[in-house]
């Protein structure tokens, strides 16, 4: 395990990674999750052997630090991921990032173009104020204390589901709260602005064929965003068609500048 401070206080930001060749892999959790646990099983597979690859959690999260007066913002969290990525050396990444950790990774690319050679993203978050759902956007129509202390952190985690609440249960109450209310306000310029108009970055954005609707998705395409479904599965992409998944981390193209494409469907 590895650990770099990512504030004043000595809060540190801390991740797992395995050695290996080629522009660094970076998992990169949604809200609530850690990297590890959803990306083990794919950075395990023989199509990844001898890449070097690595797993943050970002504040809040996993085995990260959790402090109290930290902001929690989308920039706070890449300003945390860009300290790791600078503390590993790593420069020119290949960013694989989940859902909220998808808006974290455009934030990044943003601030620091150095850092990102390609965003990976799955069913990443790109729009502020979303219907309200049992994620992110239940989690903030929740006043902080009423999710802290007012048995809100509780009534989340029953509803969640037991897969998603296996990871939320171990993340700060405090941390996920600001999160959640951050993704949701989202940035501005939009996550969404960021993504396609990126430069130099190879972009790609996975949906999962269950539930197959992504607003915009001929503007993302029409930007260069390579858009591909992935049938048989959901939110959870990694878990539910790991064989695709594989086929789109290992895929050609990785790290190169993106050209315009149509929407693909992998099999």
């Amino acid at each position: 395990m590895r650990q770099a401070e990512f504030d004043t206080r000595g809060s540190r930001i801390r991740w797992t990674q395995s050695e290996g060749e080629g522009p660094a892999l970076v998992y990169v959790h949604g809200l609530g999750s850690m990297s590890a646990v959803y990306h083990a099983h794919i950075a395990g597979h023989p199509a990844l052997a001898g890449r070097r690859q690595l797993f943050v959690d970002l504040p809040g999260h996993g085995i990260s630090d959790r402090p109290a007066d930290f902001g929690y913002t989308l920039e706070d969290h890449a300003d945390a991921l860009a300290v790791a990525l600078d503390t590993a050396g790593v420069a020119g990444a290949e960013l694989v990032a989940h859902s909220m950790g998808g808006a974290v990774a455009i934030v990044l690319a943003d601030r620091r173009p150095d850092l990102v050679a390609r965003l990976l993203l799955t069913e990443a978050n790109l729009d502020p104020q979303p219907v309200p759902t049992a994620g992110s956007s239940g989690i903030a129509t929740y006043t902080e204390a009423e999710f802290v202390r007012g048995g809100g952190f509780v009534e989340v985690l029953a509803r969640v589901g037991p897969l998603w609440a296996a990871t939320m249960r171990l993340a700060d109450p405090l941390g996920l709260h600001r999160t959640a209310v951050a993704l949701v306000r989202g940035t501005r310029p939009t996550m969404r602005e960021l993504f396609m108009t990126a430069q130099g970055v190879d972009r790609t954005y996975l949906v999962g064929g269950l539930d197959d609707d992504l607003p915009g998705r001929a503007a993302l395409i029409d930007s260069g965003v390579r858009v591909v479904t992935i049938p048989d599965a959901g939110h959870n992409v990694m878990f539910d068609n790991p064989a695709a998944f594989v086929r789109e981390v290992a895929g050609p193209g990785s790290g190169s500048a993106a050209q315009p494409s149509r929407t693909a469907t992998a099999r």
